[in-house]
């Protein structure tokens, strides 16, 4: 927390060691960076500040460096500030960095321990990942005798390597993965598109070509003025492109999750239309090749001889089959964006186990040097913290709209988790009953969040520090735990070190969401914070109001700054926008699914009206023939419509089935949805076939219009 002039700020932080930014290659952009001298136990207090951080808080002034800054009640020197492109992806919302300064010697329950502790190395050229894995396994499983390992503290399941890239990437790889697929998926229904109207051209220009042949151009030249066309209108609509990718780029970082990493480093730079301009020119020359080509196959001198639109229809299969491709590819992402709406839908329709209306959050973190101490367990700290949470939330009930209010150290669907391991009395194997979730809550959390009491009683003033422990845990975690009947109520279970003190359950209460609403509900034991082996720094305050809960944010920032003018208060944010916040990736997933699902299907319907119109054209002189010989109007649409209904349902039933094998793309985005799910795809049928039934009806309305005398004349 940083004090002094302003608002008192909760800032988010890092301890390092000593070589860290060396290690991610990056050094400060004013100032030194960590030296050795600076991470020894006792070590100076020094702090290197964020580019951001030193902007927003300290109006950029140089001369920071080497002065110092109050944070938590202590004088920091600052002695770096990091350049404006360092973007720390191992914690992104880190602000501040400072030395770790631990001891070499240590007890049993000192922070040194390091379960806390993430680390990061960079590999020599000659070793690859899996080399690296092997011998930090070895490590694992050989402790230093000089530095014996407590058991709660042991490495005997060895450490998680991975890459970096990898770490970083892995909450938002499949939605990522998904989105890239549809970008294919729509660039190809593009280009096959642009294909067949390039196609149509060259039909209908062929009665040309026929007669530049006749008077001596050669078939290479005419090949490449196709491809230069072909070329040029790729440029064209690729510089076009970048400029509405310019505003799309804009509207996807608003929509984007906040789990989405590098969020600011989207954009659109040198490389990126390097990029865009080559791929449209190669683009560009696909789509030419196969009009050039078809071209280059046949005799241009006899097509001197015939008019265009009698020789259009010589490519009418070849355009067919591009119908059917647009149909079917259109139909992959149809089918895709609608499974992700029934399981977004499905999602919302989770119970999140308590009532979320009228719900306020934030976080109070203490500050002061009252509340610091060298050791995990301080009883005097621990004191400190619980009476000045308690007056706060004195303070707070008082507010004018306040019917109940609490502090917890975990919110659902924050986003945060806080697990121990859990041993029943009953249980013989300490291995067999797992781990569950960490809530220390004060009394009237159950009565704020509506969470239901299932048995027994909730928690209250009578368990406090000196009275015997009390927990209450979920009833998912109780029916798992005591099945036939056995009862939770009146059991002992251990929670946390296992030589801790025995906790008596004497509550369950109903299952809540804690890490999203797609996943099952974990086990979570509730305890009250004076009962736990430390009281927490941080804690959340729950606040229900008898309206709306946002509007009466100031009051209760007021009412906590009555206690402690230094408190810093962050994350402030109603339950609903916490829930909203968990679907945040299925959600942006959904969106640009639906627009490129839109996007293929006015194409699809664009193709069809354009192989179907150029068919009517084409056969114009047939038709006018037909009518002539007694056809009705109703039968000139039956042709017409017949063509493009064979074309529909064949592209629909390629597009089934490579939407059957293509939603393993989005399976892991999906919820209580089969990605084969028979509803959603009779949906998508039904919607393609009434816009391919629009475009279809369009050209045969069109030829039904046919004057025979007109175009017997013209024959």
């Amino acid at each position: 927390a940083i004090v002094g002039d302003g608002t008192p700020e909760r800032l988010a932080g890092q301890r390092v060691g000593a070589q860290y930014f060396r290690v991610l290659g990056v050094a400060p952009a004013l100032g030194r960076d960590f030296t050795n001298d600076d991470d020894r136990a006792n070590g100076p207090r020094v702090v290197i500040l964020s580019n951001g951080l030193w902007r927003r808080r300290f109006a950029s002034d140089r001369s920071l460096v080497g002065r110092t800054v109050r944070l938590a009640d202590t004088d920091y020197l600052v002695i770096g500030v990091m350049p404006a492109t360092f973007e720390n992806v191992l914690a992104p919302l880190a602000e501040l960095w400072a030395p770790l300064q631990y001891n070499l010697v240590f007890g049993e329950q000192s922070r040194e321990w390091g379960h806390h502790l993430r680390v990061v190395a960079r590999l020599r050229e000659d070793v690859d990942l899996r080399q690296a894995r092997r011998e930090l396994d070895q490590i694992a499983h050989r402790p230093v005798p000089e530095f014996a390992r407590v058991p709660w503290a042991s490495m005997g399941n060895g450490m998680l390597v991975t890459s970096l890239q990898a770490d970083v990437t892995r909450a938002v790889r499949p939605a990522l993965l998904a989105v890239l697929a549809a970008v294919v998926l729509l660039l190809a229904i593009a280009s096959v598109n642009v294909t067949n109207l390039m196609l149509a051209r060259g039909a209908q220009r062929r009665g040309e070509f026929s007669m530049r042949a006749a008077l001596g151009a050669a078939r290479q030249r005419l090949v490449r003025q196709v491809l230069t066309e072909s070329v040029a209108l790729a440029l064209g609509g690729g510089a076009l492109g970048m400029v509405v990718a310019h505003f799309g780029v804009q509207a996807i970082v608003a929509l984007s999750p906040p789990s989405l990493p590098r969020l600011g480093a989207i954009r659109l730079d040198g490389a990126v239309f390097a990029f865009g301009f080559v791929l449209t020119t190669l683009i560009g020359v696909a789509v030419g090749l196969l009009p050039a080509l078809s071209m280059a196959d046949r005799d241009l001198h006899s097509g001197a001889q015939e008019n265009s639109p009698r020789i259009a229809g010589t490519h009418s299969r070849t355009r067919g089959l591009l119908v059917v491709a647009e149909v079917a590819l259109a139909l992959v992402l149809l089918v895709s964006a609608g499974l992700l709406f029934k399981s977004i839908s499905r999602v919302f329709a989770v119970p999140v186990g308590f009532d979320g209306s009228h719900l306020l959050t934030m976080q109070v973190q203490e500050a002061g040097r009252q509340f610091q101490s060298d050791s995990l367990t301080d009883p005097r700290v621990d004191s400190a913290r619980y009476r000045l949470f308690a007056e706060a939330l004195d303070v707070i009930r008082r507010v004018p709209g306040v019917s109940a209010a609490s502090f917890t150290s975990l919110v659902p669907l924050s986003g945060a988790t806080d697990t121990y391991g859990v041993h029943f009395e009953s249980t013989v194997d300490a291995a067999d009953d797992g781990a569950a979730l960490r809530y220390a809550v004060t009394p009237g959390y159950f009565e704020a969040m509506r969470i239901p009491l299932r048995q027994g009683r909730l928690l209250d003033a009578r368990d406090g520090p000196d009275a015997p422990r009390a927990v209450l845990i979920n009833e998912s975690f109780a029916r798992r735990q005591f099945r036939g009947g056995e009862q939770a109520l009146g059991k002992r279970l251990r929670f946390g070190p296992t030589d801790g003190d025995w906790y008596t359950i004497v509550g369950v209460v109903g299952d809540v969401k804690q890490s999203s609403l797609a996943t099952e509900q974990p086990d979570a034991v509730y305890l009250s914070p004076t009962q736990w082996h430390w009281v927490d720094n941080a804690m959340t305050l729950i606040v229900r109001f008898r309206s709306d809960a946002a509007v009466s944010t100031p009051a209760i920032r007021n009412a906590i700054w009555s206690v402690n003018k230094d408190l810093p208060i962050t994350r402030v944010a109603t339950m609903r926008e916490l829930v909203d916040r968990s679907v945040s990736d299925r959600r942006f997933t959904l969106i640009l699914f639906e627009a490129f699902g839109l996007s293929a299907l006015v194409l699809a319907a664009i193709g069809l009206f354009g192989v179907l119109s150029g068919s009517v054209t084409e056969r114009l002189r047939e038709i006018g023939v037909r009518a002539a010989l007694g056809a009705s109007r109703l039968d000139i649409v039956r042709m017409v419509l017949r063509r493009g209904i064979a074309l529909t349902l064949a592209g629909m039933g390629v597009g089934l089935v490579a939407a059957g094998l293509g939603s393993r793309v989005v399976s892991s985005l999906l919820f209580g949805v089969s990605r084969l799910d028979p509803v959603t795809y009779a949906a998508v049928v039904a919607v393609l076939g009434v816009v391919s039934g629009i475009a279809c009806a369009l050209p045969a309305l069109r030829a039904a219009r046919v004057d025979p005398a007109s175009t017997l004349k013209a024959m």
